[in-house]
């Protein structure tokens, strides 16, 4: 494994009363792309990455050789030490089509989200069992006991889980999301971390809602999905397939969210729909949530008018198709504020964003913004929206796409940011550290 490290004045910068810090920049694993519609942020929503004290974790997405496709892949647990990234854990298995997920007590115990295959190697949307995998990290070796969830009815679980992931370590508890392949209705399960079912319950969409952010808060569930579905739009639907000659068409066009009042005992109220580019052929990607002190839902997501330079030209002249970063804040059920974090511009954009909340209090949203000069940057987020002061991570080579150890997968705020992606080679998975003072 390489390590590189960045310790020289370059690597450090200091914004107003924060100074960042670029601890660690460095390859974790390398992967072969599995050909199954998957790759290991596909659910990204979630995170494969986690911190308990000073021992930081990742589930590492492996491909079988000649294991048949869809569910050729298995997972590994990796702890980072001294020397590099070691094994700590792994599955003989290669039964999971999606990559694995992470949650913690922020103490001593991991949970992994697996989805294992039930049915013969080469099944293709086939029945798969979702459950939770325990890690004690002090035990030697680690050794995983099983939690089972239950859900309401009997769903029909595949290898497209379109799983939601969230944890509260003070709280104790896990709550967890699967998709109904029939029906698209996601069923939830909370969890005791010792593994008593707590409650369980569905969600249901006005669309078929995946890629879930899921939050749980001061006993309270919320979720935010993004609506996938296939092109509802006939005359549109046509055009793409005779310019492209692909009968693939899902579009990302309406973004809801979701909340209760007490997930142990009440169901979700209806979702509301936080943004809609239905009109325009547009394209909208869920980025982050984040539920402040107080319970206002703040929902992070891209949003371009119109989803492709194909449509722009044919249906669309004059609109853009570059994406702007916007921040939407939800009280009571109702959208309480709307921000735009950063502006759509030819010159440059965010591809993606992701909260982070530190030791104070403070949340800053992690952003990579592409163009001529491509960059990582925090954004100050709460209590103050200010998205003006934009402040450089100076890693050496930018993380394009990567997801955080959050405090919604359990982590406890802090001055590190951890973070799992991709930082210029396609098939490696880097790890960053940034400290924040």
């Amino acid at each position: 494994m390489m390590r590189i490290a960045l310790m020289t004045l370059a690597a450090i910068v200091s914004a107003g009363a924060v100074e960042v810090k670029v601890v660690a920049e460095e390859d974790v694993y390398t992967f072969t792309n599995p050909n199954n519609g998957s790759g290991p942020l596909w659910s990204y929503g979630c995170s494969p990455i986690a911190r308990v004290g000073d021992r930081v974790f990742v589930a590492q997405m492996e491909t079988g050789e000649g294991v048949p496709r869809l569910c050729n892949t298995r997972w590994k647990l990796l702890e980072r030490g001294e020397g590099g990234w070691s094994v700590v854990a792994e599955t003989p298995d290669f039964k999971q089509r999606e990559p694995t997920v992470l949650t913690t007590d922020a103490a001593r115990r991991l949970f992994l989200y697996v989805n294992p295959s039930i049915m013969p190697p080469g099944t293709e949307y086939g029945a798969c069992e979702p459950h939770l995998l325990s890690f004690d990290i002090n035990a030697a070796p680690l050794s995983p006991a099983k939690l089972a969830p239950s859900w309401i009815g009997t769903p029909t679980f595949t290898d497209h889980s379109y799983r939601g992931y969230a944890a509260d370590a003070n709280a104790g508890r896990i709550l967890m999301f699967n998709i109904d392949a029939q029906t698209s209705v996601q069923h939830y399960c909370l969890l005791a971390m010792e593994g008593t079912v707590l409650s369980r319950g569905q969600v249901t969409f006005p669309v078929r809602g995946c890629y879930p952010q899921v939050a749980l808060e001061n006993g309270r569930g919320h979720i935010l999905a993004v609506g996938d579905i296939v092109e509802p739009i006939e005359e549109w639907r046509a055009y793409k397939k005779e310019q492209t000659g692909q009968a693939w068409d899902y579009v990302f066009r309406r973004l809801f969210y979701a909340s209760n009042k007490d997930i142990a005992r009440d169901p979700f109220i209806e979702p509301i729909e936080i943004a809609n580019v239905d009109a325009t052929a547009g394209h909208i990607s869920n980025q982050d949530l984040w539920v402040a002190p107080n319970g206002d839902a703040y929902i992070m997501y891209t949003e371009s008018e119109v989803g492709s330079a194909l449509m722009r030209d044919r249906f669309f002249p004059g609109k853009s198709t570059v994406p702007s970063l916007n921040l939407a804040i939800v009280r009571d059920g109702a959208i309480f504020g709307r921000h735009v974090l950063v502006a759509r511009s030819d010159q440059e954009y965010v591809g993606h964003a992701r909260f982070h909340v530190a030791s104070t209090g403070e949340v800053y949203a992690l952003a990579y913004v592409a163009g001529a000069s491509p960059r990582n940057e925090l954004l100050p987020i709460y209590p103050n929206v200010v998205p003006t002061r934009r402040i450089p991570v100076p890693f050496k080579t930018p993380f394009g796409s990567f997801l955080l150890a959050s405090v919604r997968a359990g982590n406890a705020a802090g001055d590190t940011i951890d973070l799992i992606g991709v930082n210029g080679k396609g098939d490696t998975m880097a790890y960053g550290q940034v400290a924040l003072k």
